[in-house]
């Protein structure tokens, strides 16, 4: 058996690659989920992909982290926390924009995700707040209103935010939370660990939703395409994706993997353009051109 760990030390390239493939999947996400919200409501949606995720988790954790330490006492209150925030609320929003919303659009605009990460990190842990995450910070929201707006702010502030604007707002505030006490989770358990039990705590929360919104009758009529997408975002994009990009992280660190991410936004837009033949304005450009820079900038040390 090679030492893989020399292998990449070896070949640092190796690392850049494993992180770029696993943050391009999730962009992925976008499509696969538009895929299957044609067939499925986007609850459905949401439980299934972490059903099939918690049912590869289990024995990854029980591998990766066979002594590792357990939820007990009120710490349940902290992964039931992640679940409802993590996996249930964010991914109903998540499915909903994948169906109602351009692809261009939610994954541009979630893709401001990380400097209000930092932010709330300041306000509720206290971590410092630097100058560059706030002139980020800045940056990106002016490129995400740029998006929702389509450099249209006038029809915005007459008419008001559309419904999937507000989905979009509430699915980062959802992941920034998430991603917040996130941090708390990993100073007790290890990575693979806090997210196995946050998907089967999201999971159990989903299933009483879901069985209302979907009878048993359509899920025979689901289409091959939306099993296919639904199969994709559990194993490649919940599972293993997330194992290749916490190796990435104990092998080159948090803040240089983190500069990774950008291709979540970037690989969703090319798909949406490609497969969907959604259109690519000019202001998406230059809006994801400040959402990246501003994301970049803003969580640089």
């Amino acid at each position: 058996m090679p030492n893989w760990k020399k292998v990449f030390e070896d070949r640092p390239v190796l690392i850049y690659i494993m992180l770029a493939a696993a943050t391009s999947s999730w962009g992925s996400a976008f499509i696969a989920g538009s895929i299957a919200t044609e067939d499925l409501g986007p609850v459905t949606v949401a439980f299934l992909r972490f059903l099939f995720a918690t049912a590869v988790l289990i024995p990854v954790m029980l591998t990766l982290d066979p002594g590792g330490r357990r939820p007990k006492g009120k710490e349940w209150f902290l992964i039931l926390f992640l679940g409802l925030t993590g996996i249930a609320l964010y991914n109903i929003l998540f499915f909903i924009a994948t169906r109602d919303a351009p692809i261009i659009k939610s994954s541009l605009f979630i893709a401001s995700n990380p400097v209000l990460i930092i932010v709330l990190s300041g306000l509720f842990l206290k971590e410092t707040i630097s100058k560059n995450n706030i002139v980020g910070l800045i940056i990106a929201f002016l490129g995400a209103g740029l998006i929702i707006t389509e450099g249209n702010l006038k029809r915005i502030l007459e008419a008001g935010l559309e419904p999937i604007d507000i989905v979009l707002f509430l699915a980062v505030i959802c992941w920034a939370a998430y991603s917040v006490i996130g941090k708390i989770a990993l100073q007790k358990f290890s990575a693979v660990t806090s997210t196995t039990y946050a998907v089967t705590a999201g999971t159990l929360m989903l299933l009483p939703i879901a069985v209302y919104e979907t009878a048993w009758t359509e899920l025979l009529n689901t289409s091959i395409y939306s099993w296919i997408a639904i199969l994709h975002m559990s194993v490649i994009v919940s599972v293993i994706s997330f194992i290749m990009y916490y190796q990435g992280i104990k092998l080159i660190g948090a803040a240089r993997a983190s500069i990774f991410i950008n291709f979540m936004p970037l690989t969703a837009v090319i798909l949406a353009v490609i497969f969907l033949g959604e259109p690519l304005l000019p202001v998406h450009v230059i809006g994801a051109a400040l959402v990246l820079g501003g994301v970049t900038y803003g969580t640089r040390r």
